[in-house]
């Protein structure tokens, strides 16, 4: 298939993979945290995924149709609805446009041959706390609340704030330029309009 271009690097199994890698689970054991239609959130372990679909283990369970929305180390943003429950959690169909299930493909594809290969670790979205985790963040209209960094990571952060800006609304964090993606119980959590490398974003965000 012509998608098996897309990686510089496999090995016999890899390349099987790749081939079958649009319908295929990958076995993976990755942290996110995921968000119910109540708004609810809670930390979760995906323990297979494929571009269409993941099985994720979660402290509360979900109903069959719910939709859930989900931010995941490694992969991002994801969202779809139940199609299952399975032992300590469920399993979910993915809702994503072709461009971005080809992404997760290889994505998925990278963290199956990452041990096998002994690729170095991807830190695009690896959580962190910042030296300094205090920071201001600016709304359109002017206004500033200061507000605690709880993580980040080189593509968006969660924030600790009284104050809860609408959902897509555009805000300052520093000298960084953000989107609010969704409530928490403490604050909000954004995507970073621009991803910057970890020194850059400790320096900008504080």
């Amino acid at each position: 298939m012509a998608h098996a271009t897309a990686l510089t690097y496999t090995t016999a199994a890899a390349a099987k993979n790749v081939d079958r890698r649009r319908h295929s689970r990958v076995p993976v054991n990755i942290l996110g945290r995921f968000m119910l239609e109540d708004r609810r959130e809670y930390p979760c372990q995906i323990v297979d995924m494929s571009p269409g679909g993941a099985a994720m283990i979660a402290p509360v369970p979900a109903r069959v149709g719910e939709r859930i929305i989900a931010y995941v180390d490694h992969i991002g943003r994801i969202e779809g609805e139940v199609v299952r429950e399975i032992e300590g959690g469920f399993a979910m169909r993915i809702n994503a446009p072709l461009r971005k299930r080809d992404k997760l493909a290889n994505v998925l594809t990278w963290l199956a041959n990452r041990d096998v290969l002994n690729l170095p670790e991807d830190r695009r979205h690896e959580r962190f706390t910042p030296k300094n985790p205090i920071t201001q963040i600016v709304l359109p209209d002017g206004r500033s609340y200061k507000s605690r960094i709880i993580d980040v990571s080189l593509s968006g952060a969660s924030l600790k704030t009284e104050v809860k800006p609408e959902i897509g609304m555009a805000i300052g964090i520093g000298k960084m330029r953000a989107r609010v993606v969704r409530h928490t119980e403490d604050g909000i959590a954004v995507e970073f309009a621009n991803i910057q490398n970890r020194d850059l974003l400790e320096k900008h965000i504080s």
